[in-house]
């Protein structure tokens, strides 16, 4: 005011500041209205702007479906249910490369699926299954498909509620809950083989197109020790013999000469129970091992084992005490003789071994002697090229290896020094020719 005296000049700059002062609440409630009209509106906006994703997307392709992440996924249906399949990459390219292999296997699934096969499959009834499939399975043989069911049995033990449970409802995370427990109470081998079950009961309902993925394939097997083969020495196994030969019983003499046949050929027991003298080819110096005369060998094929010294030896004495026999008599006049064995080892003082334990000491032998691993197993009659006896007696080939390696050297011998040579007889050098 004392600046400006001039009302045209102070009164317009004074306006605003006495309107203030004579209308408070009026600016308040037009400020207030106007700061909320404009807020609604622009969240109003805001809103619409950011609309939520749809989860899924269709693509030009049928079957395949794009999820809000990327990643793509098969969708198909089988008997009014929807089916579907992570396809695992973001790429289309790579999606549609594996829908087509899932609707071919999910059209196999429906063709696989008959009558008897619903959505609603428990795994008691997938089990039923898998155990007319072992039956109607010539190559396996009866003992083997007792042992599954067995290991079936054992399984449904375990799990309690697993026959009434509908196949679909069985989880990954149920699965790995029901290891997680039973590797506790059992043995690596009873585990393993229980797990192998479970997974081939899955597998029907797979292969049924009941599920699309086996729940049991994420749960791992157990490691499996080694076990160690204690076996005696040759002297100590002498007097085994020996101890057998002289006991008391009416088939000690038969006992000893079944325990000593099981050294000197490999067979297992249920293989030498069945060894008749038209298998015995004293001549040719090999033995014919058949098996059972219905299922045959363990790995139904017949094999020749050729006669080492001590069992061209064995049977050739036999043979001489009962000559007036027939061919088609058995060798062995005992089916096993593990009470003598017992008794012997015990008397021997070395540790206990069974009729398989002999298989090994028989392995063992020709593998010290310098037989090559692949020709033990087949005398043996694995079918592995010796992959299985090279895991079991590999120790014995690394010590045949470290005693081999000493013949080696890059230092002349002295019989080269000295030039020694050993000459062809007279006669065999005329035969050679200059060819050969």
């Amino acid at each position: 005011m004392t600046r400006t005296p001039d009302l045209r000049i102070r009164n317009p700059l004074l306006y605003p500041a006495e309107l203030r002062a004579q209308l408070p609440c009026k600016i308040d409630l037009l400020t207030k209205s106007f700061v909320a009209f404009f807020t609604v509106r622009f969240y109003g906006w805001l809103v619409k702007q950011r609309k939520p994703k749809k989860t899924w997307a269709k693509t030009r392709l049928q079957n395949l479906l794009r999820h809000k992440s990327g990643r793509y996924y098969a969708r198909a249906f089988a008997g009014g249910k929807e089916v579907w399949k992570s396809l695992k990459t973001s790429h289309f390219s790579v999606a549609e490369s594996k829908l087509t292999t899932f609707l071919k296997e999910h059209r196999a699934r429906r063709r696989n699926g008959n009558g008897e096969v619903s959505a609603k499959m428990t795994f008691g009834e997938a089990a039923a299954i898998h155990l007319r499939n072992l039956d109607d399975n010539l190559n396996i043989k009866a003992r083997t498909r007792d042992y599954w069911r067995e290991v079936l049995a054992a399984l449904v033990k375990s799990w309690p509620t697993l026959s009434e449970t509908e196949i679909r409802a069985i989880s990954q995370a149920a699965c790995k809950k029901w290891a997680n427990a039973y590797a506790k109470t059992a043995s690596p081998t009873r585990y393993n083989n229980t797990l192998a079950i479970l997974r081939h009961v899955f597998n029907v309902a797979v292969e049924a197109g009941v599920i699309y993925s086996n729940p049991a394939a994420v749960v791992k097997r157990a490691a499996l020790r080694s076990k160690r083969i204690s076996l005696p020495t040759t002297a100590k196994f002498n007097a085994m013999i020996a101890e057998m030969r002289e006991g008391h019983s009416r088939d000690s003499i038969n006992c000893a000469d079944l325990a000593a046949g099981l050294a000197f050929t490999g067979c297992r027991i249920g293989e030498a129970r069945e060894i008749a003298w038209r298998d015995v080819d004293f001549d040719a110096g090999e033995i014919v091992v058949r098996g059972d005369a219905d299922t045959g060998t363990k790995n139904w094929e017949l094999r020749r084992v050729p006669l080492i010294r001590d069992a061209h030896g064995l049977f050739q004495r036999m043979r001489s005490e009962r000559d007036r026999e027939s061919l088609d008599a058995k060798v062995f006049r005992v089916g096993e003789c593990q009470k003598s064995l017992n008794r012997a080892c015990k008397k021997v003082g070395t540790d206990r071994i069974t009729h398989h334990d002999l298989r090994h000491l028989f392995a063992t032998r020709c593998i010290e002697s310098g037989v090559d691993v692949p020709t033990v197993s087949r005398w043996l009659g694995h079918k592995d090229g010796g992959a299985r006896a090279m895991k079991t007696y590999g120790h014995l080939r690394r010590e045949h290896s470290i005693a081999q390696a000493q013949c080696v050297t890059f230092t002349p011998s002295q019989a080269v020094k000295q030039g020694i040579v050993i000459p062809f007889s007279t006669a065999a050098s005329e035969a050679m020719s200059p060819a050969q």
